[in-house]
């Protein structure tokens, strides 16, 4: 019979040795190996000689009497990120910075459920039942009939979720990292604490029916903490973003089997909770200045839905030595590649200067349709001459000087000509039927980079009163 083996497992990225170190050779993290007790190998040569049964087949069609309804909380903007409801007896980890909102979010989320007649239970591991009643009472939510334990323990966990007496529709763990396995010997929030403990919650709730959340820590990159083999595991990975200094929280999809990627719910924290936000476009630029050099309006798009915000550009002149790069809610690599892009191919010296980017309101866009409206902010800071103030912009700039076409234009025009924008500068479509929308709202279509900047130069030579910034052209 073989013998439990001891090995040295990564608390960051689950890579195991055979020997300890000071650092990881897999992530690079320092002071992050544990020591772990590995169980047995199943024997090799399983088969059907071995003892095993064959599988119960089924069509891929199925039975229309067994399908099962999603459960609709009646939040909308946490429904949409789920793709419509939550699925019986999927698994699904949201995870997020502390504080943020999380254990908020899914209280609301279960006690909506639970009056509409779903029997769903709240298990914390972090808090005692009681503190998890002040916090529904301060909600507004303590009549709900939502059960509450306070539990670590996996088995006695799984034994509840069995129990077919009453069974039961939806569960919360929080946190999947507090929980334990009683037969893996290790503490709990290790590699091997967190899937073995996620496995068998997972196991049981595809087996009953039961949809189970999980709230998973994040480690200081934002990323959730634990093995990655947990995020595949799960059904759908959810990310509960926002920064402190902001009131709007953004819950973003990046994996789900049952829905759409990439969408994103906006909410509000107040003093009663979360508050859904059903237009966050209007909401992103309530604070938007107008005739400010480096104020640009993009009309971006989150999974299926068109959201506007304003992109803040700062050209400032720069001391001696290597210039600044600040970047806030756009990644830094893309905004180096615009700058190069407007220095090679258009001749603007902004190699020795400081530049600084924000996305304003505390959200973060991640398409590379947002290069136009980065670029148009940078000239216009560079220059001193203010955007047009009904006008938004959106397109993807290529190494050569190009402005590429993106993906649903009509969508984002719609959405630009609902909020009161009299003009958009996009990429020139070459299909007569994507230009449906140009009665509606006049576009201006540029091919090259050098397009944009020629607008603001010729506003320059028409004699037109300009701002000019420090350390403008």
């Amino acid at each position: 019979m073989a013998k439990s083996t001891r090995n040295y497992v990564c608390q960051s990225c689950g890579a195991a040795s055979s020997k300890w170190s000071g650092k990881c050779e897999s992530c690079g993290e320092w002071n992050c190996i544990a020591e772990e007790v590995v169980e047995a190998s199943a024997p090799k040569g399983l088969g059907a000689r071995k003892g095993g049964k064959g599988l119960p087949l089924s069509s891929l069609k199925g039975s229309d009497s067994k399908k099962l309804p999603r459960k609709v909380s009646g939040m909308q903007e946490f429904d949409r990120v789920t793709g419509g409801g939550l699925v019986p007896g999927s698994a699904l980890l949201i995870g997020g910075d502390p504080g943020i909102g999380k254990s908020t979010l899914l209280l609301q989320v279960v006690c909506t459920l639970a009056r509409g007649g779903a029997r769903c239970l709240y298990i914390s591991g972090e808090e005692a039942v009681d503190q998890v009643r002040l916090r529904a009472d301060r909600l507004g939510l303590a009549d709900a009939p939502v059960e509450l334990a306070s539990a670590t323990s996996v088995r006695d966990i799984v034994a509840t979720l069995e129990d077919s007496a009453n069974p039961v529709d939806l569960a919360v763990i929080d946190s999947i990292q507090t929980m334990y396995v009683d037969t893996v010997e290790s503490a709990p929030g290790t590699v091997t604490q967190v899937r073995s403990s996620a496995q068998e919650i997972t196991r049981c709730a595809k087996k009953r029916g039961i949809t189970v959340l999980f709230v998973g820590h994040v480690t200081k990159d934002g990323q959730i903490a634990g093995p990655r083999v947990l995020e595949h595991m799960v059904d759908t990975v959810l990310y509960f973003e926002g920064d402190r200094s902001h009131q709007f929280r953004i819950l973003r999809a990046v994996k789900n089997r049952f829905g759409p990627t990439d969408e994103i719910g906006v909410f509000e924290m107040a003093g009663e909770g979360l508050i859904q936000v059903e237009n966050p476009s209007a909401l992103f630029l309530a604070q938007r200045q107008q005739n400010v050099p480096g104020s640009a309006v993009l009309a971006g798009l989150e999974g299926t839905r068109p959201v506007l915000v304003e992109v803040q550009a700062l050209v400032a002149p720069s001391p001696p030595g290597t210039p600044r790069r600040a970047v806030i809610g756009w990644d830094s690599n893309r905004l180096a590649m615009v700058l190069a892009v407007l220095e090679a191919r258009c001749g603007l010296p902004l190699s020795g200067r400081d530049i600084f980017l924000n996305i304003a309101g505390g959200i973060r866009i991640a398409e590379p349709a947002a290069d136009l409206a980065v670029a148009a902010a940078l000239v216009s800071a560079a220059t001193g001459v203010p955007v047009p103030a009904h006008t938004v912009y959106f397109g993807e700039i290529g190494l050569g000087g190009e402005v590429r076409p993106v993906a649903q234009p009509d969508v984002r025009l719609k959405e630009a000509s609902k909020l009161g924008f009299e003009s958009a500068v996009t990429p020139r479509r070459k299909k007569d039927k994507d230009k449906k929308t140009a009665a509606a709202l006049p576009v201006t279509e540029i091919g090259q980079l050098q397009d944009l900047v020629d607008l603001f130069t010729s506003q320059e030579d028409t004699g037109r009163p300009v701002r000019r910034a420090a350390g403008g052209l």
